[in-house]
Order: C-alpha cells, then sequence, then structure tokens
C-alpha cells in the first residue's frame, strides 16, 4: 500500500504498535556489520522484549558477546553460518537458533540477502534451576499440531516447554478463512512478524490490515485476535514471556 500524503498503516500506541516495512529506518547496533538493522521493538516503547530485523550483505556479520541477554534468531530468508555458545552450524531459511545468556553468538558468511529477525531479552534465572541449553534448528523438523483442534490453525513449538525457559517462540500458520478461536487477554507479553499472507488483527479496539513483513508489539492484557484473510495460508512468528510468577 503506498504512504503517500502522510498515510500509514502504523500505529504505536501505549500498549500495542504496528510498524510496516514501508516505516522502516535503520540503525547502528554493536557487533553487526556489513547489514542494515531496524529495531521494530523494544524497550523505548515500553516493551520488555527487543524486536530486531537484520538483513545482510554480501559479507556482512553479527558477532554478540556473552552477557545477562538471551537471544532467539530466526532465518526468514537466505542462509549463514552460525555459532552459538561454541557450537557450529549452517542456517537456511526457517532455521533457528537459541543463544542463552552468558554465551556468545554469531552469524558469518551470509548470502546476500539474509534476512534474520531476533528476540532479544534479560533472563530471569530461578533458584536451583540451570540456564538452558544452547539449540540449533529449523522449522521444518518440529511438527505442528491444530490449535485447540481446529485444523485450519497450525501451532509450531519453537523451543522447549521447560521451567528453565522464561520465553518461548512459535509458528502460528492459518488456512483462510481460519482465526483465533476466541479473543486473547493474557499476562504474556508478544512480540510477532508476520511471515507470509494477510489478515486482519484486532489489538484492543483497533483493527489492523497486516501482511507479510508487519512486525506487531502486545503489552501484557492487550486484546488481541487474529483473522487470515486472502487465497493464501498466513504465518507468523511469535515470542512470549513464559514460566515466571507475575510478582
Amino acid at each position: 500500500m503506498p504512504e503517500l500524503f502522510g498515510h500509514t498503516r502504523a500505529h504505536v500506541g501505549a500498549r500495542h504498535a504496528l510498524i510496516t516495512p514501508a516505516n522502516h529506518v535503520n540503525s547502528v547496533i554493536p557487533g553487526v556489520t556489513g547489514a542494515t538493522v531496524v529495531v521494530l521493538v523494544s524497550p523505548a516503547m515500553g516493551a520488555a522484549v527487543t524486536q530486531t530485523q537484520i538483513t545482510f550483505q554480501a559479507g556482512g556479520a553479527a558477532h554478540v558477546l556473552a552477557s545477562d541477554v538471551q537471544t532467539f534468531g530466526y532465518v526468514m530468508a537466505g542462509g549463514a553460518a552460525a555459532t552459538v555458545a561454541g557450537v557450529k552450524s549452517k542456517l537456511a531459511a526457517g532455521g533457528f537458533f537459541f543463544c542463552p545468556a552468558g554465551s556468545d553468538w554469531a552469524l558469518t558468511a551470509p548470502k546476500k540477502g539474509t534476512q534474520v529477525t531476533l528476540f532479544q531479552k534479560k533472563y530471569a534465572p530461578i533458584a536451583g534451576v540451570a540456564v538452558p541449553a544452547p539449540i540449533i534448528g529449523n522449522e521444518a523438523q518440529v511438527k505442528g499440531v491444530p490449535f485447540l483442534g481446529d485444523p485450519a490453525a497450525n501451532l509450531q513449538v519453537l523451543l522447549p516447554d521447560e521451567i528453565a525457559f522464561d520465553l518461548a517462540v512459535n509458528i502460528f500458520a492459518y488456512q483462510p478463512g481460519g482465526h483465533l478461536p476466541f479473543v486473547e487477554i493474557h499476562l504474556m507479553e508478544h512480540g510477532l512478524v508476520m511471515l507470509s499472507g494477510a489478515g486482519v488483527y484486532r489489538l484492543e479496539e483497533a483493527w489492523y490490515p497486516v501482511q507479510a513483513g508487519d512486525a506487531i508489539w502486545m503489552a501484557p492484557y492487550c486484546a488481541q485476535w487474529f483473522v487470515a484473510m486472502g487465497k493464501v495460508p498466513a504465518r507468523y512468528l511469535y515470542y512470549k514471556d513464559v514460566n515466571r510468577a507475575a510478582l
């Protein structure tokens, strides 16, 4: 949709935000070279998570040193070599990695145009529970299941459902006309990127047309609902915080 005469689909409010590719402005972050970086969600807007999109040029790289921040990375297009907590692998489109707090990670030798979405947050430890181990995988290896028994809504859970993890990252896929079964209102915060297709997202009392490339932030207890529209399935990748006390 052309964003002429000051028109935009984007919205940034106190409890939710929609940012489209037409709104992107590049940032510079330490450790990333030969790439364009767009910080889509961050504490500056009130979020606890940071969601970043990196698009690599040929010869680009990302080298991030160990800290109290954990990182989940998902390859949206292209491919690169990954080193996560000393474990080396190659990631293609649909590949992902989880780097726990206290470990380094790097992406090197990317194909030109490789695009990666990162979700990052400070780790909230639990006494007596070890920090999660690093993970490298691909969505093709993760079996999807019908969400609440609905075959039109398929959910892939990319990280283990274990108490050591204080974040979850999933892929939701909807057949045209598929939708969430009810308006969700819950404690968990979301960061989200549309991977393909299109639809309509309800965020509190507003309704937004969304399509591939759009990013969304939802604060805790933000009323939310989605329906897939068009003739092809809609898919999105999303983060949520889990497994910690609300106090």
